[in-house]
């Protein structure tokens, strides 16, 4: 599982892939629709689609000429449920913080601050 772990984090360390992934949310796309609105060689886009479909993100699959991308529905529910972990302690409030800072400071005898 560490292993899968690691290639679907390596797959989403980079904004073009993380781009591509936000892309194929909303329908399957073909290589070439993939690649269009990025400023770089379809050669560099085939290969994060290639990290993508190792990392398990996606899946690519050839209709006669066109090979198509798909997003995995699945894909990061490892991952997620990793993260998830983390999620057991509570956002620090910092305004609330902030409060009782004032409110302690302000409770308090000149000169013991």
């Amino acid at each position: 599982m560490s292993r899968d772990l690691d290639a679907v984090f390596h797959a989403l360390a980079d904004p073009t892939r993380r781009a591509i992934l936000a892309m194929l949310l909303e329908d399957d796309m073909s290589v070439t629709d993939v690649a269009h609105p990025f400023a770089v060689s379809l050669a560099a886009i085939s290969k994060h689609l290639g990290i993508l479909t190792r990392a398990g993100l996606i899946q690519q699959e050839r209709r006669g000429r066109v090979v198509w991308c798909k997003l995995d529905p699945d894909a990061l529910r490892a991952a997620s449920v990793w993260m998830q972990g983390f999620g057991q302690f509570d956002p620090v409030n910092l305004d609330a913080y902030e409060r009782f800072l004032v409110a302690e400071r302000l409770s308090s005898p000149p000169g013991e601050e």
